[in-house]
């Protein structure tokens, strides 16, 4: 078998490896990939080469590519692909409002560009890499467009998109076609609730798939419907002069129909647009990322945050971890900071620039600012009013107002400063890197999204390399972590929270117990526990399980779990994308020992990924024990594979039974071999539940959650 490879640069320490799972409508093959085993390296077909040029008929463009050709009609938008083996591919059906009757096409050196005057839009098609690169340009007022629309085609099986980490999911699911699933009807923020700008389809029969790749992912949206009990999916873009979001871009491509082949496609295109971080290269410049190479990750509350507590974590032989706590009143000391590094830890501060509020008994420190920053830089709103913070308490804060004020009035770096005076040499910066950005309508401060992402971008690099204090000469780089992370932050940012879980909208509901009542209403459902006791509060240490909500809860939180963590669902998205660029993991609030039903799962999934889990520990929690004795079991079999294989790529994700439970993965050019059984059976000797991971040259070692975990 042969591996088509792109002649891109690449982070990947193993150049040589071939990057394989897309087609990239590149090359017109047979697929060699089943139901039972997602097969990740296309064929090419023999001999395949580009038609001489660009055909316009009936109405119509033929763009050719290696290997075949597209065609897009204007008067539609209906896309397809046709193979040199004869097969014809959707890439879109025709948008469910025609944006008008085109003025062209006319024909250009590798597409065509035409218009619709009635809807002030400018569209242009062209081959790219590869790809079929389509934009669309508004020409006249603000307007929406509809396209495309994707899975469609009768031969479409599964949906991919990359709600966190990353879902597959069949699109004649009954589960997922029905409201239990929580996806019909839900449009989705592609810059804010996708962790990739991508999406993408696989065909039955092994015939492939498509990719779909939106870089101008601010103003995008992509909508769930069923129709006929079917799943397909349809992106809508908003064309607005005041939020700079002019223009939309969609890049199409053919793939060998690897449910992970859309993360490949974006990997690629990171790489070829000079926007693939690279974690060697980051612990090149900073040497204490390697500290975060077979490290969990834990938020330390109490007694935790004292040398006393390190020590007892080195004792149970805890080699590796990142160690977080509040930026509250009672902060890591500079000798307990200092045992943590002695220990072979990384130590940092939680904190976030994003809110602020007036100063009062019940407010976050990270809330109050000096002098007038509250509410003189608070987000407004189009209608005049402040953007509300978070739970609705003061304000957003415009990171445009701190830019602009940061040649006189240092306000980041004063805050930064006295929080890593105790020797922190980490830090994690709450929503700076996670989508959810802002138009600031303040005269004084104007911003629109795609500059407060600017904003973001620059403050975290100025963290990350140090020059974030400009009154000294001394640099004082941070291993620099963030919520969520988007991938566009993946060349700043060493670590992340949150991308590691496929949030379920409905999740809010169980963490604040308002499942059908007001956020400013009593709750109606406590089961998931508050911030009390102060040393282990309840939302962070207390289990839960279905049984522990209100009867009149339980199916929603069962189906919610079931969305986030059944792994027959599951695929590494973000992995196949951003493994080797920063280190991943679940969010912080979702800790290891919250779920206890969904522990083994996660635990293998956390193996299987090669990523870590996330822990809270306090001496007050009555669990600590037991939550201390799991995370040295784990992380001891954890710790050589990620030392292993965390800088390397992912370049393979395969289903080895037709059910999907047992699954395989391969880092680097197979550096690292995994296989995770999440079923109850035993297959080809590894027990259901169980994982063997396998070094290259070694033997495979296993590792059996259910015999850690209790």
């Amino acid at each position: 078998m042969h591996t088509a490879i792109r002649n891109t640069p690449s982070a990947e320490p193993s150049r040589r490896y071939a990057r394989q799972t897309v087609l990239a409508l590149a090359i017109a093959t047979a697929f060699t990939a089943t139901t039972a085993e997602a097969a990740t390296a296309p064929v090419p077909a023999a001999g395949a080469t580009a038609p001489a040029e660009v055909r316009i008929h009936d109405g119509r463009v033929d763009i050719p590519l290696p290997g075949g050709t597209v065609t897009v009609d204007p008067a539609t938008l209906k896309t397809e692909a046709r193979t040199r083996d004869g097969r014809t591919v959707l890439l879109s059906a025709p948008a469910p409002q025609a944006p008008g009757k085109p003025a062209g096409p006319i024909r250009t050196k590798r597409g065509a560009t035409w218009s619709y005057p009635g809807k002030g839009l400018k569209a242009e098609a062209r081959a790219d890499h590869g790809r079929l690169l389509v934009t669309f340009t508004a020409t006249g007022g603000d307007t929406s467009l509809q396209w495309p629309v994707t899975a469609t085609d009768p031969a479409v099986e599964a949906l991919q998109f990359p709600r966190g980490e990353g879902l597959s999911v069949p699109v004649a699911d009954p589960f997922w076609n029905s409201a239990d699933g929580g996806l019909v009807g839900e449009e989705q923020d592609i810059s804010s609730q996708f962790s990739l700008p991508v999406w993408g389809h696989t065909l039955r029969s092994g015939h492939g798939g498509v990719s779909y790749i939106t870089p101008t992912d601010i103003g995008s949206s992509l909508t769930f419907a069923s129709r006929g009990g079917r799943l397909r999916a349809t992106a809508r873009h908003e064309f607005s002069r005041r939020q700079d979001t002019r223009v939309y871009t969609v890049a199409l491509s053919l793939t060998d129909g690897s449910p992970v082949a859309p993360a490949v496609d974006y990997r690629n295109w990171l790489s070829e647009h000079g926007q693939l971080g690279s974690l060697s290269e980051k612990i090149r410049k900073n040497p204490a990322t390697g500290r975060l190479l077979g490290a969990f990750h834990a938020y330390a509350w109490g007694g935790a945050r004292r040398a006393s507590y390190v020590k007892r974590l080195k004792d149970l032989g805890v080699s590796r971890l990142w160690l977080g706590y509040d930026s509250d009143d009672t902060p890591m000391k500079k000798a307990d900071a200092d045992a943590a590094k002695a220990a072979g830890y990384l130590v940092g501060p939680y904190d976030s620039f994003a809110d602020g509020q007036r100063k009062t008994p019940e407010s976050s420190p990270n809330t109050i600012w000096p002098d007038d920053v509250y509410p003189t830089f608070c987000v407004q709103r189009a209608d005049g009013t402040p953007q509300p913070g978070f739970r609705k308490k003061g304000c957003y804060l415009s990171s445009q107002a701190f830019e602009q004020a940061e040649p006189v009035k240092h306000y980041l770096a004063d805050r930064t400063r006295p929080l890593v005076a105790n020797g922190a040499d980490s830090y994690f910066l709450d929503v700076d890197a996670a989508g959810e950005l802002f138009r600031d309508f303040d005269p004084k401060h104007p911003m629109t999204k795609a500059q407060d992402r600017t904003n973001r971008l620059a403050r975290m690099k100025r963290l990350a390399d140090g020059t974030y204090d400009p009154t000294t000469k001394k640099r004082n780089p941070l291993v620099l972590g963030s919520e969520s992370a988007s991938a566009w932050a993946n060349q700043v940012l060493a670590f992340e929270h949150g991308a590691g879980t496929p949030v379920d909208g409905r999740l809010w509901g169980m963490e604040t117990g308002h499942f059908d009542s007001r956020p400013e209403d009593p709750k109606d459902d406590d089961a998931w526990g508050g911030y009390m006791p102060e040393d282990a509060a309840a939302t962070f240490f207390k289990p839960v399980r279905v049984g522990d909500f209100k009867p009149e809860h339980r199916a929603a939180v069962a189906h919610t779990l079931k969305a986030m963590y059944d792994p027959a669902y599951r695929v590494p998205l973000y992995g196949t994308a951003l493994h080797g660029s920063l280190v991943n993991a679940e969010r912080w609030e979702l800790p290891f020992g919250k779920l206890p039903d969904q522990k083994r799962d996660r635990a293998l999934l956390a193996m299987l990924y090669n990523t870590p889990l996330n822990f809270v520990l306090s001496d007050k929690d009555k669990r600590d024990r037991q939550n201390l004795r799991e995370l040295a079991a784990l992380q001891k079999y954890f710790a050589p594979l990620h030392q292993a294989a965390g800088t390397r790529q992912l370049t393979s994700f395969r289903w080895l039974t037709g059910d999907h439970l047992v699954q395989r993965t391969v880092f680097g050019d197979g550096t690292l071999t995994v296989t995770a059984n999440f079923g109850t059976k035993a297959h080809e000797g590894l027990p259901g539940g169980c994982v063997d991971a396998r070094l290259r040259g070694k033997t495979a070692q296993r590792l059996c959650p259910g015999k850690v975990i209790s």
